[in-house]
Order: structure tokens, then C-alpha cells, then sequence
């Protein structure tokens, strides 16, 4: 291994796309308890988007290189994973390079019949549906889980995940061909909602217990009565707008809890918790071929400019991931 390495640093601290520039930068080195990494792939999230952007500064003690999550041969070990082992990780940051630091405790292994890719658009995803969906929202098998966004990464991961558990799912996006993309992906209604008014659709099929929001906005009037009695709606995100008004008459009588989350700043006890959850549960629905990452498009590393330019133009669907190496 070389003491330096390839990285992806913002130019100038903040700004567009183009400001991402590929920099030469020391290979990080682990401390006790965590994994040195040999990067395949990066995962690219909108939260990074956010960061270069200067509004989600990195937890202390975390990169300030971007990447939330790498799939890749582990170079040095820790915990249960020695070198040579194959993992896909959650990582704090510092993952568009071409090695990367974690907690032992939060890498996982990469699924049989995954390559590096796919294993790269797992872990922000499915941790973040599992920690929302099914802890917050407390999701059952037989309800019924509305999510927005069916075909961003976070939505195709939450429509398969909630069907492999056993719920129905109503989801809604922008347009026509991302409907029936949803449906593809096992979406029980998808709903157009540039066409239709999702509260409607949801009502016509007895209303939802969960809600999975990124939108936020004018969306959080239409979540709430589109919700059944002791429903529960549950933000990530607020690309619509992050005030809304509450309407307390309303919510009192649904009985509904409206709550949200954000994974990165988690402790790091908390984070190894989730995984261990989340191996536990999702990883043998991917054995059983019920979850399978959609990737919409992978770019070279130094190319991250290019990457985070078609995210932001919103046509994708699914995941977007650097190559690394």
C-alpha cells in the first residue's frame, strides 16, 4: 500500500458539482476496532449532495471527504473480518477514495452473487429504511407502507423491503415510466403524483399505517389524511420544503405519531446495532433473491463531478456508484 492515495475533496470547502475535484491526500489509518478498506465502490447519497453543498458537515472525528458507504477487500482487520475478506460498510464519511476507514462492527459481507457495485448500493439505503420504516415507523407484516420517492435509491430499496416483510405498498413518483417502475419493483398501487392525488389513490385502497416522506412540504397534508387510525408518518427528507402545517385537530383524532430521523450523526454503538439488526433480518431476504439494489448508472472516481450532476438532474433510478479502481 502507498502512503498516499486518490480522494475526492470539494474545491474551495462548498459548492457545485464541478467544485468536486480528485486530490492526492495521506491513506487513512485505522485505529483500534476499526477496518482499513481497499475500495471497489462507492455509493453516492443525496445527503453527500448536501455536504458539498456545506450544510451537512461530517461527525467529528469523521473524513471530510464524502461517501457514506464502500464496497471492498478488507487490507487491514479488525473484529470478526481479517484482509482479504470482502465487505460492503457504512462509513462516517471519507468513502470516495481508494481506501477507506470504519468500525469493524459496521461492515457487512458482501451477498453471494453480488460484485462490488451492487454491495455498494446497499448499506446507507437499507440501513436507513430498516432504522425508519421498520424501528421508527414500526412497520407490520399485513400493513400498509405509502412511500415517496419509489424510484430514488432509498424508494426502490423501502418498496422491496416492505414486501419481502409482508406489507403492502402504495408508493408514489414523478411521471408515468417511474410508476410503473415501481410497480416492477413489487409496488402493490404506484401512483403518478404529477397526475393523481396520492391521498385519494391511498384512501380508495383503506388508507396507510406507515408513510415514508422525503418530500416533506404540501406532501405532509396529504400524508396525514391519507393516514389510518394510530398511522404513523416518518421524514428522512424534506426535498419539498421543510416547514409544514400541522394540522393538531387532525392528528389528534387519527391518533397518528409523526416522527424522523437522520443516520450519519448516530453514535457508534448505535450504528453497529442497526447493522447487527439488519444482518439479521434483511441480508437472508437478499439470499432468498426478495432485495436487489436497482443502480442506475456508475461513474469512474475521478468523474464525481459528473456522478453527482446526474443525481441532482433527478431522471435516475435507483442508485448511482463510483468505480473505484
Amino acid at each position: 500500500m502507498t502512503e498516499m492515495m486518490t480522494a475526492i475533496a470539494i474545491e474551495g470547502g462548498k459548492g457545485p458539482a464541478e467544485a468536486l475535484k480528485a486530490v492526492q491526500i495521506p491513506r487513512p489509518e485505522p485505529k483500534d476496532g476499526q477496518i482499513l478498506i481497499k475500495v471497489h465502490a462507492a455509493g453516492i447519497n443525496r445527503p453527500d449532495i448536501i455536504q458539498r453543498m456545506g450544510f451537512y458537515p461530517p461527525p467529528a472525528g469523521s473524513p471530510e471527504t464524502m461517501g457514506l458507504e464502500v464496497a471492498g477487500e478488507v487490507a487491514v482487520g479488525a473484529g470478526r473480518w481479517k484482509a482479504g475478506d470482502k465487505v460492503c460498510a457504512l462509513l462516517g464519511g471519507g468513502g470516495y477514495a481508494e481506501y477507506a476507514v470504519c468500525d469493524a462492527r459496521h461492515a457487512l459481507p458482501i451477498p453471494e452473487g453480488f460484485d462490488y457495485v451492487e454491495a455498494a448500493a446497499l448499506p446507507e439505503t437499507v440501513f436507513t429504511v430498516f432504522a425508519n420504516v421498520f424501528e421508527h415507523g414500526h412497520l407490520k407484516p399485513g400493513e400498509t407502507l405509502l412511500v415517496h420517492g419509489a424510484t430514488s435509491g432509498i424508494g426502490t430499496t423501502a418498496i422491496q423491503m416492505a414486501k419481502a416483510y409482508g406489507a403492502k405498498v402504495i408508493a408514489t413518483a414523478r411521471g408515468a415510466d417511474k410508476a410503473q417502475t415501481a410497480r416492477d419493483l413489487g409496488a402493490d398501487v404506484a401512483v403518478d403524483a404529477g397526475a393523481e392525488d396520492f391521498a385519494e389513490v391511498t384512501k380508495r385502497e383503506g388508507g396507510c399505517d406507515v408513510v415514508l416522506d422525503m418530500v416533506g412540504g404540501d406532501y405532509f397534508a396529504k400524508d396525514l389524511d391519507a393516514l389510518k387510525m394510530d398511522g404513523r408518518i416518518v421524514f428522512i427528507a424534506s426535498l419539498g420544503g421543510g416547514d409544514v402545517t400541522l394540522s393538531i385537530g387532525r392528528l389528534m383524532q387519527k391518533r397518528g405519531v409523526v416522527t424522523g430521523s437522520t443516520l450519519r450523526p448516530r453514535n457508534a454503538d448505535e450504528k453497529a446495532r442497526i447493522a447487527a439488526a439488519v444482518e439479521k433480518l434483511v441480508w437472508p431476504w437478499i439470499a432468498a433473491g426478495k432485495l436487489r439494489p436497482q443502480v442506475d448508472a456508475t461513474f469512474p472516481l475521478a468523474e464525481a463531478a459528473k456522478a453527482h450532476a446526474h443525481l441532482e438532474a433527478g431522471a435516475h433510478v435507483g442508485k448511482i456508484v463510483l468505480v473505484v479502481g
